[in-house]
């Protein structure tokens, strides 16, 4: 059992919190998104806009900082299936550790809950790797738990996961932006050529 399951926690996806159900969908959808080869593997569409955003930024986040990532598969190196979810727990209590009586702990940022499921994705793929599939369903619940127990309090009061997908979904740049306009001014253009052409042809 993992560190950070408490009774609630086992409702897992199947929560009446939708918070809580959202933060579960995230680590389960992740962990196989990530396992089957991410955005060149087989997985199909995400299935809410927060899973999609968990996405595109864990994506983005390995392509812009491969070197970050490339210390993690020595970390993981002593890893079994016994001890995938406890070392992961290990690490993500050593990073969201309550501070000392007495100081105040700093606001929780995007970033910080975007990095949670990016290192279980992480350590996910050291798994099947290594051929330890059968640990990753019980990943996906102690990412699931974690979440619960220590992130969804805060980001409750920050709005809930709406506001990870406006700072994570996708975004089209002004360059898409231009071209999606010019597209659709040409179209507009030739269908209103095409239909002076006929009109002129029938009178």
């Amino acid at each position: 059992m993992c560190q950070s399951e408490v009774p609630q926690a086992r409702l897992g996806l199947n929560s009446p919190d939708p918070l809580v159900r959202e933060a579960f969908l995230m680590a389960h959808d992740y962990i196989d998104y990530v396992t089957t080869g991410g955005a060149d593997g087989i997985s199909g569409p995400a299935p809410t806009p927060c899973t999609a955003a968990l996405r595109h930024a864990g994506d983005e986040l390995l392509n812009r900082f491969p070197i970050f990532f490339r210390r993690w598969p020595r970390i993981f190196q002593d890893v079994t299936e016994n001890t995938a979810c406890p070392v992961l727990m290990s690490i993500l209590d050593e990073h969201f550790f309550p501070p000392a009586p007495g100081v105040q702990r700093r606001d929780l940022a995007w970033s910080a809950v975007l990095s949670v499921y990016v290192l279980a994705g992480q350590m996910a793929l050291h798994c099947r790797e290594r051929d330890m599939i059968a640990v990753l369903p019980q990943l996906k619940e102690c990412v699931g738990a974690y979440v619960e127990r220590v992130i969804c309090p805060e980001i409750r009061d920050k709005g809930g996961w709406v506001n990870f997908v406006s700072r994570f979904g996708p975004k089209q740049d002004l360059e898409g932006q231009v071209k999606k306009v010019c597209y659709w001014t040409l179209l507009a253009l030739a269908i209103i050529i095409l239909t002076y052409i006929l009109l002129k042809r029938i009178s």
